[in-house]
């Protein structure tokens, strides 16, 4: 074995996770929702029979950045990565069981700092090793599909009833999903109505480039504007209007304005990034300028346009929570009503599901665009 690590990602992340899960708080016990709770690592919340296992991985892990990289050692580091992420996820719903069992009904077992940054470093490796080992879709698709039916499994065993999170969600349960379908319906309208107005705005640049600069001036402008200013500005006007200042209708024009940029610039930069001998190709044969523009153009440039529209859709995820403060709803109501009653966990029922709404947005749409990359459009 070498003395310095040929995997230096594996090594970082690994060390990093380790002195996180060993030092930080696993969980955190406290008398009630509104009270900061007394930290506990994972030896004093689970036991050693949870942290062996743990620590059994993390040396494996460990030793597999020092070893030569190959196929199978990378297939070994995304093997035992994926069991230490399921398993420290499994770990910190026993551990809220076991501390349930004999407290008062009040008690409230938090998910400490330790617990998150041990996940992310976990997350990191799997991402890495997925990475390194070149995977196709179907392997992305697979592991993915792995952790979700893992941890919705134990989420339907009630393996999580002990946290104080899935006490949040039981105690909002309707709620949570009405306001999820709410963030959903807005993201949906408003990407779709920036698409209409976008990609012929961007075609429309590329035929004529002189009237980019006012264009592509005018759409920077706007995404200089806060986004809770934007809100605000458009209170009064759509009030006028008589649309109303406050609810969907704003939100949905904000998100549209923001969403035009990335949207105008990559439909422009698809096109006119198509080899020129493509389209005098297509010309000779007597295609239309049209018929080169659905046939030839945006066939080729779809890898382009689809890395910007993952743009504007984790963008829109994300500034939809925001819009919760002009009363448009969405899982930003959880986050900010969180925020009033210092309540941590209600704060993260309406973050997590956001982070996790952006992270499969990205990931079906990064899947689309390799499809395309593979396959082009003849």
């Amino acid at each position: 074995m070498n003395s310095m690590p040929r995997n230096r990602v594996l090594f970082a992340l690994i060390i990093v996770a380790v002195a996180a899960g060993a030092l930080g708080s696993f969980v955190a016990d406290a008398p009630n929702r509104l009270v900061s709770g007394q930290p506990l690592g994972l030896w004093q919340a689970g036991g050693a029979t949870t942290a062996l296992p743990l620590a059994l991985l993390g040396a494996a892990l460990l030793v597999l950045s020092f070893a030569r990289i190959t196929r199978a050692t990378r297939l070994a580091g995304l093997g035992c990565s994926l069991a230490a992420l399921l398993l420290w996820i499994f770990a910190a719903g026993s551990s809220a069981s076991a501390l349930m069992a004999a407290a008062p009904p009040a008690t409230r077992i938090a998910l400490g700092w330790g617990f998150w940054a041990t996940v992310f470093c976990l997350a990191m490796i799997v991402l890495d090793a997925l990475q390194r080992l070149d995977a196709h879709g179907l392997l992305r698709l697979s592991t993915v599909a792995a952790i979700v039916a893992a941890i919705a499994a134990m989420a339907l065993a009630g393996h999580f009833d002990g946290l104080s999170l899935a006490r949040e969600y039981a105690a909002r349960r309707s709620a949570f999903w009405s306001e999820l379908e709410r963030h959903c319906w807005l993201v949906l309208a408003a990407v779709a109505i920036a698409l209409a107005i976008g990609a012929p705005l961007g075609v429309f640049v590329a035929r004529r480039p002189s009237a980019g600069p006012g264009i592509f001036g005018a759409l920077n402008l706007m995404q200089t504007i806060p986004s809770v200013a934007l809100f605000g500005l458009l209170i009064a006007p759509l009030s006028a209007l008589g649309v109303g200042g406050i609810g969907a209708a704003p939100a949905i024009i904000a998100l549209v304005l923001y969403s035009l940029l990335p949207i105008v610039r990559n439909t422009h930069a698809g096109i006119t990034g198509v080899d020129p001998t493509v389209i005098d190709a297509a010309s000779g044969v007597g295609l239309t300028p049209t018929q080169i523009l659905w046939r030839v153009e945006l066939p080729l440039g779809l890898p382009v346009f689809l890395a910007g529209l993952r743009i504007v859709t984790v963008q829109a995820i994300g500034l939809t929570v925001i819009a919760a403060l002009i009363g448009a709803g969405g899982l930003g109501s959880f986050v900010f009503q969180g925020i009033g009653q210092y309540a941590l966990d209600l704060v993260l029922l309406g973050a997590l599901p956001t982070i996790l709404l952006a992270l499969a947005a990205d990931f079906a749409l990064a899947l689309i665009a390799a499809c395309f990359e593979r396959n082009p459009a003849p």
